[in-house]
Parts: C-alpha cells; structure tokens; sequence
C-alpha cells in the first residue's frame, strides 16, 4: 500500500474545505482505498490529507490522469504544500484499514533515521512501540511506513484527545528510553490532527 501525506498552509479556509469535497471525485479511481485529514491543533491554518492507493502505480496513473481536474477546485487556497509518499511496512495494533469515522484525532510522526540505526529502530518499532501503542485503549489503528532517504512515518488514529493524552503522558519518555530513540533519530517532527468528517473520502 502506498501513503501519500500532503501537508499545507491554508490562506482560504472556506474556498479550501469547499475545494476539499470535491476530492469525493476519488471514489471511482483504480486502487484508490481511502482518505482523510483535517486541521492540525497546534497551527490552525495547517491542514493535513492523508491518501491510501493499493500500489504505486495505480497511484501514477491517477496523477497522470485525474489528479489536476480535482486539484483545480483548491487552487489558490493553500501555500507551502509538502507532499510525501511512503510504502506500507506494518500495522502498529492489527488490521489496519484506511477508515476514518471511528476516529477523531490522528498523531503523526515522521522520523529521519540515521542510516546505520535503520535496522534497530525498525525492530524496536515493532517490539517497544508497537505492543504500548496497541495496549492504549483509545488508538484504534495505525500504521509504519517508508520512505527514500530513511524516512519513516508513524500514523496512529485515536478516539479522542483526552485518550491520546493519557498515554503521551504515561508512557512516552520511558518507552523512548527503552527503545534507545534518540541514538536512532536524527530528526523528528509530527502533528496531531482533529479529524474533519467532510474531507473523508
């Protein structure tokens, strides 16, 4: 599965959410599996898209194809846009599926790794953060992903703010420790979006 992440500063917020439902136009491309996204709580004018393709190369013929007639409806809206595509690696809990009515936040974080860390911050993905992120009760899906350059996203959905921030405060810092984070990182940065309905696709 392939993830692109779009990240953008909105100058109009109104023309930019209009533009935003005219995205529905994705239901009926080849391998299109989802979207979603919404505005990031620390920087209102920051919107965040999350979009599932089966492959990358449904997703290429989508660009070549359909992508700037839907685009149009936004143009001028938005500025500074970062458009980042990962593959799938594994779920963080099981089953992921890219729905987003269940949820009302997502916590991303996207990792530049050092590349003689890749392989330990992988394995301690899986066995440290994977096992705590899955036994808080209010994430309920997530996903790890790569991309060139040892770049590594962390998409995890939660029910609410309140249930995302009982295990930030809880557990971060000591599974931080554990899993040696710092020595694999070389940069960090991530976001917390609210979730806004009408941008599900």
């Amino acid at each position: 599965m392939l993830v692109k992440w779009i990240r953008c500063t909105v100058v109009d917020r109104r023309g930019f959410e209009r533009g935003q439902r005219k995205w529905a136009g994705l239901l009926g491309e080849p391998g299109f599996r989802g979207q979603g996204g919404g505005w990031s709580r620390g920087r209102t004018s920051v919107a965040h898209i999350f979009a599932f393709w089966e492959s990358r190369a449904f997703y290429d013929s989508f660009m070549a194809r359909s992508h700037d007639r839907l685009a149009s409806a936004q143009s001028g809206t938005f500025k500074d846009a970062q458009v980042r595509l990962f593959d799938y690696r594994f779920d963080v809990k099981t089953g992921f599926e890219p729905r987003f009515t269940d949820a009302d936040l997502i916590r991303v974080a996207l990792c530049r790794v050092r590349e003689e860390r890749v392989e330990n911050f992988t394995l301690m993905q899986e066995k440290v953060w994977n096992p705590a992120m899955a036994g808080s009760p209010g994430m309920i899906r997530g996903l790890f992903a790569e991309a060139p350059g040892h770049e590594f996203m962390v998409l995890s959905m939660w029910r609410s703010a309140a249930e995302h921030g009982k295990y930030r405060t809880e557990r971060v810092e000591r599974l931080a420790l554990r899993a040696q984070t710092e020595a694999d990182i070389a940069a960090l940065t991530g976001d917390i979006v609210e979730l806004e309905p009408t941008w599900t696709v």
